[in-house]
Parts: structure tokens; sequence; C-alpha cells
């Protein structure tokens, strides 16, 4: 992709990803792309995209370039088309799921989020659900994967339905707390002693 890095007036917001947009090209299938290096586009934690520090206020645009969004084995973000390749900041995930649909019961329950890009995925075997913990605080962030190893953060509110969904579930010799979907069980932890 060839993006126009140099000459550009960030104050224009959207304008000159826009052109960077209109810039990316296809190229042979089957060939490598190079890397062109860092790109000035950051993805912050509440799922906006920024471009030269500016935000990208056309939500077109932003599904266009999370079409191209790779994350490499080393856990860094790429923006790939098949002529170039360029490395952006990803603070979380890439996406946030915004909104949770909940159809069936017990085990055989599924839960379909919508991300901030309007991806809709069910949670599943190919879909997982995950909780990290902050290793400071405890301080839980749950995560869906979406696509190829890019993950969405379950946005706050969403947490929250999903946690009133939880159940007990035998694993392990252990007692998990947690989430089924599509005949799968998501611990998001055992269940504590209530001694």
């Amino acid at each position: 992709m060839t993006m126009p890095l140099t000459n550009t007036e960030p104050s224009k917001e959207g304008a000159t990803a826009s052109g960077a947009a209109e810039q990316m090209t296809p190229g042979a299938v089957g060939k490598m792309a190079p890397v062109c290096g860092d790109l000035d586009m950051r993805i912050a934690r509440d799922g906006t995209w920024f471009y030269h520090g500016s935000p990208i206020g056309r939500k077109p645009l932003v599904k266009l370039f999370s079409t191209v969004l790779k994350r490499e084995d080393d856990g860094q973000f790429y923006l790939e088309t098949p002529v170039e390749k360029g490395r952006i900041e990803v603070e979380d995930a890439p996406f946030v799921a915004v909104a949770m649909e909940i159809s069936g019961a017990g085990e055989s329950q599924a839960l379909r989020f919508r991300t901030n890009i309007d991806d809709e995925i069910t949670a599943g075997a190919d879909h997982p659900i995950r909780v990290a913990h902050d290793p400071l605080t405890g301080e839980p962030s749950p995560y869906v994967m979406v696509r190829n190893g890019l993950e969405a953060l379950i946005a706050r509110a969403v947490f929250y339905d999903l946690v009133e969904l939880c159940v007990e579930h035998a694993s392990n010799e252990e007692i998990e707390f947690g989430v089924w979907s599509d005949g799968a069980f998501f611990s998001f932890g055992p269940v504590p002693d209530s001694e």
C-alpha cells in the first residue's frame, strides 16, 4: 500500500487517510509484500483509528483499512496489501465488541457479538472468548476472536451482560465459572471458595 506519509495535512481529518486508502492498489497474487516501515497510524483501546494523530471519522474508511489488517506471530500489527506492508500501533485489541445477542440457553446457548466496525461473530470453537487479568490490579479484560489472530475487546457494558450469563461448570476436577456458546464452554476462572 502506498501511504502518502509526507506532504500531507493532518488537520484535514479524514482527507489524508482517504488518500492513503485510494492509493492501496492490488498487486500480483502470491508475492510477499515488502515492508515499507512504520505507518503513522494507531488504533486506540476504545477502537478509534487515528492517522497522523487525528481520528479517522469515516466508518467506511476504517472498515476498508480493517480488511487489510494482519497480526504477525510476534504480536505486531500490519496493514498489508499484495504490494506493500506497513506496521501500525494497536494499543490493545484492534476491535471492540459493542453489542451481544443471546439465543438459546444452557449448553445450547449462542452468543453473537457485533464489533465497532460491524463484524458479526458467534463465540465458539473458531471464535473463542478469553479473559486476561491485569497482573497488578487483577482487573479483567475480556476478548473474543474475530478472525486470523485479531481480537475484539469486549466493551465493559457487554461484559457485565456476559457475566450475568455465567454458570458453574466442572472441568479437570475443578469448578469453573464461565459461559457457554455454540457448544463450547469459556472459563472466566475458578469458582472462589465460599469459606
